[in-house]
């Protein structure tokens, strides 16, 4: 049984830190392409940061430069560390990970919600 269950998330003032995780289960972690997305209220899932199975990084414009995300494959983790959070940095975070090779079986973590007050 495949899970990813996402954790860290919770109430920050705006320029505070988070640091999310998503720990990976039921898969082979190391081959799959690894991502971080948002939702807030009324709007569409987005992509905030992603990383691939070989370490190759990429991030939305709003976060460069405050956002870093990394992986530990014996861990099986993916972490997001947020630093000089905003207010528009409120959503529910996801995991989603991404088989990079095969038949790139996707899945998604169940949410970690992260409200950033002004």
């Amino acid at each position: 049984q495949v899970q990813l269950v996402e954790s860290g998330g919770g109430l920050v003032q705006a320029g505070g830190s988070l640091r999310l995780s998503c720990a990976a289960s039921g898969i082979i972690f190391s081959i799959y392409d690894m991502g971080w997305y948002r939702q807030a209220p009324g709007k569409q899932r987005e992509l905030v940061a992603a990383i691939s199975s070989g370490g190759s990084t990429n991030y939305r414009d709003s976060v460069k430069g405050r956002f870093t995300i990394s992986r530990d494959n014996a861990k099986k983790t993916v972490y997001l560390q947020m630093n000089s959070l905003k207010p528009e940095d409120t959503a529910v975070y996801y995991c989603k990970g991404r088989g990079s090779v095969g038949f790139k079986s996707e899945y998604w973590g169940q949410g970690t919600q992260v409200t950033v007050s002004s």
